[in-house]
């Protein structure tokens, strides 16, 4: 059987009211359905004592935008907890006090200049980077919708704190292909992304697959770029992914490749249900050496416990109290994150989906625990909670540094309300089971009656990066039956098991991160717990090392650096963190420009004009090669035509080695 690719979600803008797409495999997926109770169903309560009640639990972002659906996603740093809505922003400190916002989610970029700067389209990512103790925002931008260029939006926090300054960039994805439902990941050799691709005129367009260079986006490296795979061409059936996220407090093993992942259901046409696993190798050296799975396959094909995932045909499904309007699932794909942890003797992956629990559309929630102890990725551990007749759907699972599991998802039925309850296991528990009784963090008071079912997009739980310990969960709910006016909650837990760390927690940061060669620079460590006295070791990215709590280092030469330190306690516990660093040349800078006879051209003389470099000439750009300091281009007549007469001129030179940029020459040709 030919492979059906999956009813993927359509763009969502403004009203975001666009109905999911629906493709042509209905048929097979209700026979498969007749198979009656999941394969992997906990049909009862979790027999354990109950998940612990929410330590933190307030009020987020509402709809400010009147946009349908939330979008519902956030994260959690050392200090703050960051939530992003369609098509809002705010901040929190983790009391639950707001310190900034709510504001529009394009209010980042507002003065950047780029390409699509009114945009505010939504689609958002929070995530916090716990390697570099920075934050990551980004949302697509589609200013010329349903046409192209597309773009990706990303913005990386200068600091640790949110409030503060950040780096801004805009990426042109595409020219054809719309970056729908744009899912990233933090890792350590890049920031990665997938996205769900359509043409102009709305149809399907396969996966796409991105690395963008996070060493220099760290750095506020105007000349950061992206690595990225088209899938489209490999199996028009792939999308849906979701790559990984480092939680926990030890990073993945030096250079390992960033896993993906995406779901595949038997009735898609696959030869059986599964999870693919594809690894993402970014090569920023030499980019074409880049490679994604196996020529675009997947590198483990890990086949699952049998399970359906049409839930009414892929329509609006979930039942609510007191109203005939149901709800979507978005049934057909992984649920944000795919969570990343490393304990030493073996890595995990966590993730869900929503799947037709028992034959009868009844939604449940299939989780999974996938570990790789050395021979590759294999499923652990999986179960499909569906304990009693309401729908769950719309989950999130992390897992913290214990082993203990936790999963948030909406639950709604005839009787109930759409709600937000959370259930869990810890490691003594039978595997494939949520022993730890289901507990609840908000219990709605209304329905939502909008024609279009649109529900999630997403939810997010997300592990508090303080004690690698504490869960941070947000959804949305109806405090009163409306159409469209959902409600978002934002609140933590923590298993008892779970013990908080004990040794140091150390924060490196630099002043200046960015400038010109030579660069100096004075670092400065900062620790939290552990037991004193603290010692410091710095290696500086180029070849150099130092020590103490402050230091000092003189970058040389023009490249993006990672400065990292180690701070051991006096009981030999240790903790590292790292600050990059960009470190350029001059400018180039022109002295002046002028027309020159035989032949007629335009002379435009300055310094630090490298050999690769481009001219800008009232905002296009003119390629030429480098004579001398001395710009060469077209011929008389050609110039004319482009510069009449009383036009006025900006002249720019960009180093395309380095992104360095002149100030601009302005006259009246």
């Amino acid at each position: 059987m030919p492979r059906i690719p999956p009813p993927w979600n359509a763009l969502e803008l403004r009203e975001r009211e666009v109905a999911n797409r629906t493709l042509p495999k209905a048929g097979s997926a209700r026979a498969e359905s007749r198979m009656g109770s999941d394969m992997a169903l906990q049909s009862w309560p979790g027999s354990g004592p109950a998940m612990p009640a929410p330590s933190r639990n307030w009020e987020g972002i509402g709809n400010l935008n009147g946009v349908l659906p939330p979008d519902t996603q956030g994260d959690v740093g050392l200090n703050h907890y960051v939530q992003w809505v369609n098509l809002s922003l705010a901040i929190w400190d983790k009391s639950g006090t707001l310190v900034y916002g709510p504001v529009d989610g394009n209010t980042l970029w507002q003065g950047f200049g780029g390409p699509a700067d009114g945009s505010n389209d939504g689609d958002p990512v929070v995530l916090y980077d716990r390697l570099a103790d920075r934050w990551l925002i980004s949302q697509f931008a589609l200013p010329n919708y349903p046409g192209g260029p597309f773009y990706q939006y990303i913005a990386v926090s200068q600091s640790p704190d949110p409030t503060g300054s950040w780096y801004r960039y805009a990426f042109k994805v595409s020219d054809t292909k719309m970056n729908d439902y744009p899912k990233l990941g933090v890792w350590p050799d890049g920031y990665y992304m997938s996205v769900n691709q359509f043409d102009s005129a709305g149809n399907w367009a396969g996966a796409g697959v991105f690395a963008f260079d996070r060493a220099k986006m760290l750095a506020g490296d105007p000349s950061a770029s992206f690595i990225t795979f088209d899938l489209y061409a490999v199996d028009s059936g792939y999308g849906g992914m979701l790559p990984a996220q480092v939680v926990g407090p030890v990073p993945p093993p030096e250079g390992a490749p960033c896993p993906f992942a995406e779901v595949d259901d038997d009735a898609w046409g696959w030869p059986q249900d599964q999870l693919s696993l594809w690894q993402f190798h970014a090569d920023w050296t030499t980019p074409s050496n880049s490679t994604f799975g196996l020529s675009g396959d997947p590198n483990f094909v890990l086949q699952t416990a049998p399970f359906d995932s049409d839930l009414c045909s892929f329509n609006a499904c979930v039942t609510q109290q007191g109203v005939g309007s149901t709800l979507d699932t978005l049934s057909d794909r992984l649920m944000f994150r795919l969570d990343y942890l490393n304990f030493g003797d073996h890595q995990t992956l966590a993730t869900c989906h929503t799947v037709d629990a028992d034959g009868t559309d009844h939604a449940g929630v299939r989780w999974y625990e996938l570990r790789d102890s050395g021979s590759g990725w294999s499923i652990y551990q999986q179960g499909t909670y569906a304990p009693d007749s309401e729908h769950r759907w719309m989950g999130s699972v992390g897992m913290d540094k214990a082993g203990d599991l936790a999963v948030g998802y909406s639950v709604s039925g005839t009787d109930l309300y759409p709600s937000i309850r959370y259930a869990g296991r810890v490691p003594g528990d039978p595997l494939g089971q949520l022993s730890q009784a289901e507990q609840t963090f908000a219990t709605g008071a209304g329905a939502q009656t909008h024609s279009s079912g649109r529900w999630g997009d997403y939810s997010t739980m997300s592990l508090d990066p303080a004690d690698d310990c504490t869960f941070w969960y947000t959804q949305e709910y109806y405090a009163l039956t409306s159409s469209a006016g959902w409600q978002t909650r934002i609140g933590s837990f923590k298993f008892p098991e779970c013990t908080p760390a004990t040794g140091p927690l150390v924060t490196a940061q630099g002043l200046p991160t960015a400038g010109v060669a030579p660069l100096a620079v004075t670092f400065t460590a900062s620790v939290s717990r552990g037991q004193l006295p603290y010692t410091y070791a710095w290696t500086f990215g180029d070849g150099s090392s130092g020590s103490g709590a402050s230091v000092s280092h003189t970058y040389a030469a023009h490249g993006t650096y990672e400065a990292r330190v180690t701070a051991s306690d006096g009981a030999g516990a240790t903790s590292s963190s790292s600050v990059y660093v960009s470190a350029t040349v001059p400018p180039p800078v022109i002295t002046f420009a002028k027309k020159v006879p035989n032949p007629l051209r335009l002379k435009v003389s300055g310094s630090n004009f490298h050999t690769n470099f481009t001219l800008m000439v009232n905002g296009n750009p003119i390629r030429a090669a480098y004579k001398n300091s001395t710009l060469v281009m077209g011929k008389g007549a050609n110039l004319k035509m482009m510069l009449p007469k009383g036009t006025a001129v900006s002249l720019t030179i960009r180093n395309n080695d380095d992104g360095g940029i002149s100030a601009p020459l302005l006259y009246t040709r």
